[in-house]
């Protein structure tokens, strides 16, 4: 199940993960407090085994609605393995941030999971605090079948992963389902205002001369300019040749004259009324499929709010603005890493296999998915492409140019500081000059 898979409202100031955006446009963050205690609590447990009695256990970021979803998934691997029984927690918060610092709390009062749901923002934060279990072995005894799958998927998925979310040399993760950025439009909105129809080739300036002709000529948003890391500040970023953290995430970089610039764009999109003031309730979907918003950014997650509201074929989906970088995207996929503490672990990686299995990823292609499929048969197979947008295939097709978001393991503050920052630039308190520079600061301190 990857990358983004709820079905809640979006708002302008409650930033949403890709995860809980999957109904929204999320954010995303990772955190995870009172790690001392956490790291005694993930118990000394060591050895593969399935000496536990119980259903295999697992906790992920989702509401009641998505629990149905996984209801059909444990019925579909019980077919196959029916002595393998399943059990998940839902955790209804709104990031990524909240969502570990709830199972942290969970864990040391106790709590016993096998598994767990963890997007690019919490790997680091969860390997290095001791708490999983390395599935090297695992992966060699089922070597064919992780080859197998990771010769369909982008080879980027298994460099991403290698590089940021296994360190010591041990492999945590499977790497899962993902979701890159990309610009989703409502083409008309854009034929109303006798505007061309965005482009994988537009820049800055196309996008915002658009925004000012779709304002006068219809009264309708271009975009909403928020604070959430991976859908509002990232995209503009990558798309200037910037980021917040260097390619190894060791050294900040948000006070770069790129980085600046990014900022200061999308400060002008409120400022000229292209983009709704942040702050208050705005579901962007819905004012989307109504024409009162032209576009706003998402990975697959929306899928869900467009299909709902009966709007698929009122959207495109192209790549985001450029300006001095060609092409950029964020991009986070999702992993079922296994707790040291497990007593299950035998079974869990069973569960894991079958997630990437053809038989797994078809299960959520078919069900219409919050995340991109990971492998390339499946991210253009007609089971996931069918009732979408035209243009869902550029969002596996921006793997190509993606960059990780940037997660160290402090990346719940990082984020905290990101989205305060660029908060109020877009809100006007600060200029992008001054607010860049405090971010910098704010992420010099955490790392």
């Amino acid at each position: 199940m990857a990358a983004d898979a709820s079905n809640q409202q979006s708002t302008l100031t409650g930033p949403m993960s890709r995860r809980r955006l999957l109904r929204i446009a999320g954010s995303s963050a990772l955190g995870l407090t009172a790690l001392g205690p956490l790291a005694s609590c993930g118990g000394s447990s060591s050895g593969s085994g399935n000496g536990g009695s119980g259903p295999l256990s697992f906790v992920y970021l989702g509401t009641a609605e998505q629990q149905k979803q996984y209801n059909e998934l444990f019925a579909a691997f019980n077919k196959k393995y029916p002595d393998i029984k399943l059990k998940s927690t839902g955790v209804p918060v709104d990031n990524w941030a909240a969502f570990f610092d709830k199972v942290s709390t969970q864990l040391g009062g106790g709590a016993k999971y096998d598994l767990v749901q963890v997007a690019t923002e919490g790997m680091q934060l969860f390997a290095t605090r001791g708490l999983l279990y390395p599935i090297d072995e695992f992966m060699e005894k089922d070597k064919a079948a992780v080859d197998e799958y990771l010769s369909d998927a982008n080879p980027k998925i298994a460099e991403f992963n290698k590089k940021y979310a296994s360190p010591g040399g041990k492999t945590y993760y499977m790497p899962g389902d993902f979701n890159t950025m990309c610009l989703w439009f409502n083409k008309e909105v854009f034929q109303k205002a006798g505007s061309d129809l965005p482009t994988d080739d537009w820049t800055w300036d196309d996008f915002y001369a658009a925004g000012q002709k779709i304002k006068s000529r219809t009264g309708a948003f271009l975009y909403p300019a928020t604070p959430e890391y991976f859908i509002g500040v990232m995209p503009w970023l990558l798309t200037n040749g910037a980021s917040t953290l260097d390619v190894e995430w060791k050294q900040a970089t948000a006070d770069t004259p790129q980085a600046i610039e990014a900022a200061e764009f999308c400060q002008k999109l409120v400022k000229d009324k292209l983009s709704p003031a942040p702050g208050g309730s705005f579901d962007r979907f819905s004012l989307a499929a109504q024409g009162k918003l032209a576009s706003f950014g998402g990975g697959r997650w929306p899928i869900i709010n467009i299909r709902a509201l009966n709007a698929v074929d009122k959207f495109g989906i192209v790549a985001w603005p450029h300006n001095k970088a060609p092409k950029g995207s964020p991009v986070g996929w999702a992993t079922f890493p296994i707790f040291k503490s497990s007593d299950k672990k035998d079974k869990a990686w069973t569960f894991i296999k079958y997630l990437f299995s053809k038989e797994g990823g078809a299960f959520f292609a078919k069900l219409g998915g919050t995340a991109v499929p990971s492998r390339k048969s499946l991210a253009t197979s007609e089971e996931y492409l069918s009732n979408s947008p035209e243009g869902t295939e550029k969002l596996y097709e921006a793997l190509d140019y993606a960059t990780p978001i940037p997660s160290p393991p402090k990346g719940n503050l990082i984020q905290r500081g990101v989205e305060d920052s660029w908060g109020q630039i877009v809100g006007g308190n600060v200029t992008a000059e001054a607010g860049m520079k405090k971010m910098q600061q704010s992420i010099q301190q955490n790392l």
